[in-house]
């Protein structure tokens, strides 16, 4: 079995920074009005700024495959030809373009001075971009390929636009007393954000420079014991099933705000923190990983909100890791879902901070319908 290496990171944000006045000049005002909820929700995730793939005028700047070919081509802007040596091509994202073709082929149409190859996509929310990178991990480390490009992106912004919503959550005081009912419709709309970021993945580490070895990934899904908690493209029933687009008429499409993202915030609040830690303690014990060895923990939040209850559970199910070790970008660049992964390893990788013989443990959370993706690396 081959050593599997993450040579080279890039990222694509489009447009520019935009801040917390200036989120409902994109946005747009729901009902012609200022939200009375913006500020309550920007404090408890924390977010200064994020980037959105739209004008003011809510037209489309960049599709999600434009934004991902950008990141992949960003890889190779000091050797442009290398990028022939590429043979696959993994794509996450939780908001595609279009049901088909697949999102990753439609990235690789962005990208013809690339050959023919091998292109996957992942479906999912968050977790995707992880399960696109576990793919290539996977070729690589049983000799099938030799080289890899792997994204996670989100395009998100034009789904956020005040004409996708019928009307928004008004009660402070309701908030304030359960924070968890800002998740539903609202608080996504100050949290979400536009982008992609790539890796370039080896089976030979950089000669000059830093590489990541990748040491192992795992995934945990609860979908067998959880029903849905976020959705999109669907209408939950009583009964916890969902209902696809599919099967409804576009009156009802419109009138229930079907292809606006929604969670159920009860499900939420029970579930995101209790599952998936104690996976991550017996998954540290099996692979042999003393927790007071990572250097670099990079969680990734959808709000600060999590930060504290997350490193509660971790203390709870004996792998606390100092807040000081925490790395994250949520604040900058907001919650790009798939490609907040890959924006956080981007930055640190890039930072001049990382050290040979360095842990780094990612943790992807994804509460769709509750799942869990886990990365050990070390900094060669």
């Amino acid at each position: 079995m081959k050593e599997v290496y993450l040579t080279r990171t890039a990222n694509f944000l489009p447009n520019s920074l935009v801040e917390n006045e200036d989120v409902e000049e994109f946005l747009g005002l729901i009902n012609g009005q200022k939200s009375k909820s913006k500020l309550l929700v920007l404090r408890s995730n924390k977010i200064k700024g994020r980037y959105y793939a739209i004008d003011k005028q809510g037209n489309t700047t960049h599709t999600n495959a434009q934004m991902v070919s950008e990141a992949v081509r960003a890889l190779f802007k000091q050797s442009p030809e290398e990028i022939k040596s590429v043979d696959l091509l993994c794509c996450g994202t939780s908001s595609p373009d279009q049901l088909m073709p697949s999102h990753a082929v439609m990235v690789h149409g962005y990208l013809p001075e690339m050959n023919s190859i091998e292109v996957v996509s992942p479906s999912g929310v968050c977790c995707s971009g992880m399960h696109a990178l576990k793919y290539a991990f996977n070729s690589i480390k049983c000799g099938d390929k030799t080289t890899a490009v792997t994204t996670g992106s989100e395009r998100l912004a034009k789904q956020l636009r005040s004409e996708q919503f019928e009307e928004e959550l008004t009660k402070l005081q309701e908030l304030e007393e359960r924070p968890y009912l800002a998740f539903e419709k609202d608080f996504l709309r100050w949290m979400l954000s536009d982008g992609a970021g790539a890796f370039l993945l080896s089976d030979k580490p950089n000669e000059n420079d830093i590489s990541l070895k990748i040491e192992w990934i795992d995934g945990r899904s609860y979908a067998n014991v959880k029903e849905a908690c976020m959705y999109m493209a669907a209408t939950k029933n009583e009964d916890g099933t969902l209902t696809s687009f599919v099967d409804l008429s576009k009156a009802e499409i419109i009138d229930q705000s079907v292809m606006s993202i929604k969670q159920d915030v009860k499900l939420l609040s029970e579930n995101i923190i209790e599952l998936g830690f104690q996976h991550l303690a017996d998954l540290m014990k099996v692979k042999d990983v003393d927790v007071k060895n990572v250097d670099h923990f990079l969680p990734h939040l959808s709000s600060y909100f999590f930060e504290d209850k997350i490193a509660d559970i971790l203390e709870k199910h004996n792998v606390s890791i100092p807040k000081e070790k925490w790395f994250t970008n949520l604040a900058t660049k907001g919650n790009v879902g798939a490609g907040s992964i890959y924006l956080m390893v981007d930055e640190l990788f890039n930072s001049g901070k990382l050290k040979k013989g360095e842990k780094i443990l990612l943790m992807v959370p994804e509460s769709s319908r509750f799942s869990y993706v886990y990365c050990y690396l070390t900094v060669c």
